[in-house]
């Protein structure tokens, strides 16, 4: 990366990072007991050092002097003589060099658990379904490296074999639902197609098998089904391929035969990375049936064998496995009908198959062709691994991670009531596996546009019209790169690749369920960050990834931001810290590798430590880029500082902001400031300030802090609309006045999903009346985009102007339930300090109203929109981006099971129904 951070730092976050007692000034960040640091006043700078260190040699629950006697219980446990101990106690400078060389070896071996923990969880996640685009494509975590996937079709005529042949997901190809059942990212799981079109339900059963220095081996088993409405004889046709990419070597090793293969495909291969490796495709059980011969020419290609084509192809055209496949197909078809004439064809499932071509080559096309019916696995067995994969180990491996899928739901993300239903578990495993199963690993260049143009400062009047045109010029649009990133994306039909501001909700619940995963993708983001700390809004890393996109839309531009969503992820990690019981014990054997940051806080901190250079240049970029004019328009505020505008907004759209189409002021104007990136910076802002904290940069603390401050007092200064009674855009109107924009719907309420809003608001009254109206932004199925009320409700292309969004409405649950937390904590802390009856009186009338209200909101919420992304599930077998406001009907993208998945963690939430339920989550 070029303009890293220093070396002390990292320019590429990754691998073991080093600990606290590997850093100059370390003993500033050591955690101390209750009482060990306390700088009470008669006590030296000698003895508060001696006391932070033996703080951490001895038990967390005792200060000062305790903790030293601990210290020394210790040693005599360990068979060291006391009265020696005693002595040394009794010197200052020695006690503190005893405690200092303690230290290092505690940190020693916490390095060396860090280190082995470390390498562990990059093993357990190195191979995955890492291609998300397709319906089954296993690769690992490496560039250019081998890569797998998997093809079928109903093969009983000529005229739709194309249209049938499924390799990518696709939106609406007659599927009748598909995605994981269950799925672990670590072990494995289970992912069922329900092929309508074909007439067939495929299952891979995908797990991994730990052993050896290269990642341990896999495999996947592969079913087929035939649906009740599918022929007597279905005839599939189901095709594997594995290619390599880059420097190694992939060669199938059985003795070629013209009739095809019987029994075992085998193929050895090898990288400097993977090592040696063996791939096998077994032929399966004794169940399976071939078609029968029908035509003279199965005499030269038997059906009940398997055929095998070896391809030399380049590596930037891997990807289009299907179009070779047809390419090389149509060679084949043409012969036979060369051969035999139209009129006299063989049946399609006959004439559609592959050359008996074993050779060399670094593509291997493996195809079988069932009656009915069918099974085969494909076992992947590292050449370090102490035994080779065999199809006994896969039926146990697929068995043992159904467990501990199951086993591992249950104890970190179990649906609590009314949820706590069979029905819903079921639909809660689908919803997490499908999200975790969209992990996807990619790698390739991307085009950006580095042109720096003037006309993108946006700083004229017709901005939008001089930004399209600089645009269309394209003067230094070039590809930037390789990178790498491993991400979580959205739908793998029809956004199979990383947006950022998807990343962070989509991070939510895969941090209860696995914290080290979560960061692990997390670092990955801020590595792609250049020297001014842009980070590109959506990575459409190489030609693969472009091939989704529409050209228009494939250019980055670095003055282009996204909401930091990353940063929920810090405040969750942050928050996980300083719970104690956030670390569950459970029976996992995987627990420690999970979790091994909140088991070792000060392994967190250093990783907060190694990120936090980065985290700082990002967000100083977005107060440099995303700036919003309040001194030229003479605007009243705390903070002359404070404002902020998106950058590249058209007439209709701030495709930046996320919220694509919600109306904004028209025309567009550099005068405008933003109340959604306002809400957003603070929350930033606010996560900056508890990295801070965490990491012991005090000054740094006292600087986010300021800024915290005005940015939450500017929120009201320049939003708050006293006549409309809610936060507003605002802009320059034509006698050049700072003028409210009021469009009521989601932006409208950023300051409270953001958690700026206190306790003991006053606006929150107002909050509350705009989300829980019925003419305004409440539904039976959700909180809408924007407004019934609103002139722009459900027109043009009405993308945010009226569909329900899990995302946003995750938020509203999340603020609701916090603030119920909060308001019950305030109450009773004023209650304690305060003695005025009458104050105390009005205090308990008011906040007992919202209180009320709160809960009665939080309750209906977390009800309507889980039970109706459920009903639309079980209607339609899909996860939708978004929900009709009126009819609750899933729409836009099919197979969303990005955010939307943030229902599994509402189902996790408590179900509160009065104030003692709140009392008992404080």
């Amino acid at each position: 990366m070029e303009g890293g951070v220093t070396a002390a730092a990292g320019d590429r976050i990754g691998g073991a990072r080093p600990l606290p007692s590997q850093r100059a000034g370390s003993y500033q960040n050591v955690g101390t007991g209750s009482g060990g640091a306390a700088g009470g006043g008669g006590t030296s700078a000698q003895d508060r050092l001696r006391a932070r260190l033996a703080g951490r040699m001895g038990s967390s629950g005792s200060g000062g002097s305790g903790n030293y006697v601990t210290s020394i219980e210790a040693v005599k446990s360990n068979g060291q003589p006391f009265h020696v101990m005693s002595q040394l106690w009794r010197s200052p400078a020695l006690s503190i060099l005893l405690c200092w060389l303690h230290l290092q070896l505690a940190c020693g071996k916490d390095q060396v658990v860090l280190s082995e923990n470390t390498k562990i969880s990059n093993e357990t996640l190195l191979w995955g379904p890492y291609r998300p685009n397709l319906y089954f494509g296993v690769r690992p975590r490496i560039p250019k490296s081998l890569t797998t996937g998997l093809l079928w079709a109903k093969v009983d005529s000529f005229q739709d074999i194309q249209n049938n042949f499924r390799h990518t997901c696709e939106q609406h190809e007659g599927m009748a639902g598909y995605g994981w059942d269950e799925y672990d990212v670590r072990l494995g799981g289970r992912q069922t197609i329900h092929d309508a079109g074909n007439m067939v339900d495929i299952t891979t059963e995908f797990v991994k098998v730990p052993g050896g220095q290269h990642g341990g081996s896999w495999g996947v088993r592969v079913k087929g089904t035939p649906r009740e409405n599918a022929p007597e004889h279905l005839i599939t046709s189901v095709i594997f391929y594995a290619a390599m990419e880059g420097f190694g070597n992939l060669q199938v090793t059985n003795e070629e035969d013209e009739l095809g293969i019987q029994g075992t495909v085998k193929m050895e291969g090898s990288s400097n990375e993977l090592g040696d490796f063996t791939l096998e495709v077994t032929e399966g059980p004794t169940t399976n049936v071939h078609p029968p011969q029908m035509h003279k020419s199965y005499a030269s290609k038997p059906l009940d064998r398997t055929m095998v084509a070896s391809l030399q192809v380049e590596d930037v055209n891997i990807w289009q496995a299907k179009a070779l496949l047809f390419q090389h197909m149509k060679t084949e078809v043409d012969e036979m009908i060369a051969l035999y004439g139209e009129e006299n064809a063989p049946p399609p499932w006959q004439i559609f198959t592959i050359a008996n071509n074993i050779a060399e080559g670094n593509m291997h096309f493996v195809q079988k062709v069932f009656d009915g019916a069918f099974e085969f696995d494909i076992l992947f067995s590292s050449g370090s691994a102490p035994e080779s994969l065999t199809s006994e180990v896969l039926s146990g491996a697929i068995q043992s991670a159904t467990k501990s899928f199951l086993d591992r739901f249950s104890s970190v993300l179990a649906p609590k009531a009314p949820f706590n239903k069979p029905k819903y578990r079921a639909f809660a495993h689908t919803m997490l596996s499908n999200l975790i199963g969209g992990i996807g690993y990619f790698y390739g260049d991307a085009i950006v546009d580095r042109s720096y143009a003037p006309e993108y400062e946006e700083e004229n009047e017709g901005f939008w019209e001089e930004t399209a045109e600089a645009r269309q010029r394209q003067g230094a649009v070039k590809l930037e790169g390789p990178a790498e990133l491993y991400t979580s994306i959205p739908s793998r039909p029809f956004f199979p690749r990383g947006f950022l501001w998807d990343e962070g909700f989509h991070l939510i619940p895969v941090a209860d369920w696995d914290m080290e995963l979560t960061l692990d993708i997390v670092r990955s983001w801020f590595n792609l960050m250049d020297e001014d700390g842009w980070i590109g809004r959506e990575q459409i890393l190489g030609q693969e990834a472009r091939s989704k996109v529409p050209p228009e839309f494939q250019v980055q531009y670095p003055h282009y931001a996204n909401p930091p969503t990353l940063f929920l992820i810090f405040e969750i990690l942050i928050d996980k810290l300083h719970n104690a019981g956030s670390f569950r014990d459970s029976s996992d054997p995987l627990e420690s590798i999970r979790s091994a940051h909140l088991q070792n806080p000060e392994n967190a901190k250093d990783y907060l430590r190694n990120l936090y250079p980065l985290l700082k240049r990002h967000y100083f970029w977005f107060r440099k880029t995303q700036w919003g004019d309040i001194k030229s328009y003479d605007r009243e505020a705390f903070s002359t500082k404070e404002g902020y505008r998106w950058r590249g907004r058209s007439q209709t759209h701030v495709l930046t902001s996320g919220l694509d189409d919600y109306p904004r002021p028209q025309p567009p104007h550099p005068g405008e400031l933003h109340t959604d990136l306002i809400s957003w910076m603070g929350m930033m802002t606010r996560s900056m300030r508890h990295i801070a904290e965490t990491v012991g940069e005090t000054d740094d603390v006292k600087e986010f802090q300021s800024y915290e401050t005005a940015i939450v007092r500017n929120i009201d200064d320049l939003h708050w609309d006293n006549k409309e009674q809610t936060y507003c855009d605002a802009t320059i109107d034509d006698y050049e006045e700072s003028v409210h924009v009021c469009h009521k719907g989601y932006v409208s309420i950023f300051p409270f999903l953001t958690g700026l809003l206190p306790a003991d608001s006053p606006r929150l009254g107002a909050i509350l009346d705009l989300i829980s109206d019925p003419e305004e932004l409440w539904s039976p199925y959700g909180v809408r985009s924007l407004s019934k009320s609103n002139p722009n409700y459900m027109t043009g292309e009405d993308y945010w102007r009226s569909p329900v969004w899990l995302n946003i409405n995750y938020l509203a649950v999340k603020a609701l339930f916090v603030g119920l937390l909060s308001l019950v904590y305030h109450v009773h802390q004023i209650f304690r300090r305060v003695n005025t009856l009458s104050f105390l009186q009005d205090l308990a009338q008011a906040s007992g109203l919202h209180q009320k209200r709160a809960m009665k909101l939080y309750a209906e919420l977390r009800m309507n929109l889980i039970e109706n992304v459920f009903k639309e599930w079980e209607r339609t077998k899909f996860a939708w981006e978004q929900y009709n406001s009126e009819t609750g009907e899933g729409q836009r993208t099919q197979h969303f099971t990005g955010w939307t998945s943030l229902v599994v963690k509402m189902m996790a939430m408590p179900d509160l129904k009065n104030v003692k339920d709140i009392k008992d989550e404080l």
